[in-house]
């Protein structure tokens, strides 16, 4: 074969190839142009928990028509929170992130990568304490009930299987365990994993995809986990909020390395519009005025109980998820599952 031809086939096989791959759905990237034209004049470092995916995909799109975002392309990385927040710590670029829980944002406050007054940034309406969303936490069940699951105490009815994601890799995860240890302390929570978690799965969103695929009688998970799934076209899943639950407070931060793009954008998520994107897919808005508007979407539960309840979320790592002297940790061991971070 003759040496231009040669090199042109090595250079169409290494551009097919790079069209064929893609990161995996539970830790996926991309990039989002600008609007004008495709051309950009800044780029933005998105570094997030898988489930949001779909409303930063709306609301990345009406940011770059404003402004502030005039220009401004994005790059987008989404994942599990624990590991999201440990990568961004070895090193992998981010202007912006948004975790499920707070203490994923704090691990990059000890190593200078986020600002130690974070939760200022979103002084926008009054202030959300440096929350962008809030939801509780709930049961996905199969169509109909079958297994009549009501309250926390129905996971624990013979034979009943539940699925939760792994606490030692999703922050999400720990909104879960938060719900059981509110109702029933550790004895509850011991139960549950020993004898009627049979699957945990690395992220939220992975352990939605382990229960819409069939396994398990209980998803454990959150008001915005069943909306997105309903509209991404599952029918067979019904939602279940117990009469106590755990209220989620999803935070969002930009880093100390952004600039004014990146302040802006967080700024934007807390806007009418952006909020009520994350209120079409049943997150509920920490902007007072779109909660109001769809208050209809999001009814009073009986009991809420919040991470302040229990001292806070250093107080509540210490005593339940510290890997070494965790009581939740050790609960997990005894199970056989991973509690390597």
């Amino acid at each position: 074969m003759k040496p231009k031809i040669l090199l042109s086939l090595l250079a169409v096989t290494a551009l097919v190839a790079a069209g064929c791959g893609g990161a995996s759905d539970d830790s996926s990237s991309s990039d989002a142009s600008a609007s004008s034209g495709g051309k950009s004049t800044s780029s933005l470092s998105l570094v997030a928990y898988s489930t949001p995916e779909v409303v930063y995909d709306e609301i990345i799109p009406d940011f770059q028509k404003t402004p502030e975002g005039k220009g401004v392309a994005f790059k987008t990385s989404y994942g599990a929170s624990g590991e999201q927040s440990r990568a961004v710590a070895a090193g992998q670029k981010a202007d912006i992130v948004a975790f499920s829980l707070a203490p994923d944002v704090d691990k990059l406050v000890k190593e200078s990568l986020v600002p130690a007054d974070w939760v200022d940034q979103t002084t926008a309406d009054g202030g959300t304490g440096g929350f962008v969303t809030t939801s509780l936490v709930s049961f996905v069940v199969r169509k109909g009930n079958p297994k009549g699951i009501h309250g926390w105490d129905d996971l624990l009815k013979p034979g009943v299987k539940v699925v939760t994601p792994n606490p030692f890799t999703s922050g999400a995860a720990k909104w879960n365990i938060m719900g059981a240890f509110q109702h029933g302390g550790l004895d509850y929570v011991k139960k549950l994993i020993t004898d009627h978690v049979p699957v945990q799965p690395k992220s939220g969103r992975e352990a939605l995809q382990t229960f819409t695929g069939g396994e398990g009688d209980v998803l454990i998970s959150y008001e915005y986990e069943y909306t997105t799934a309903v509209k991404k076209g599952e029918k067979g899943i019904e939602l279940v909020q117990p009469d106590d639950t755990f209220l989620i407070q999803n935070p969002i931060a930009a880093t100390s390395a952004t600039g004014a793009a990146g302040k802006a954008f967080v700024k934007y998520t807390l806007s009418d519009a952006a909020q009520q994107h994350f209120a079409d897919w049943g997150y509920r808005p920490v902007n007072q005025a779109v909660f109001d508007k769809n208050k209809a979407k999001f009814p009073d539960p009986g009991t809420v109980k919040t991470i302040d309840d229990f001292g806070g979320w250093s107080k509540v790592n210490d005593e339940l998820f510290d890997p070494e002297k965790g009581s939740v940790a050790k609960i997990e061991d005894d199970a056989g599952v991973s509690t390597a971070k």
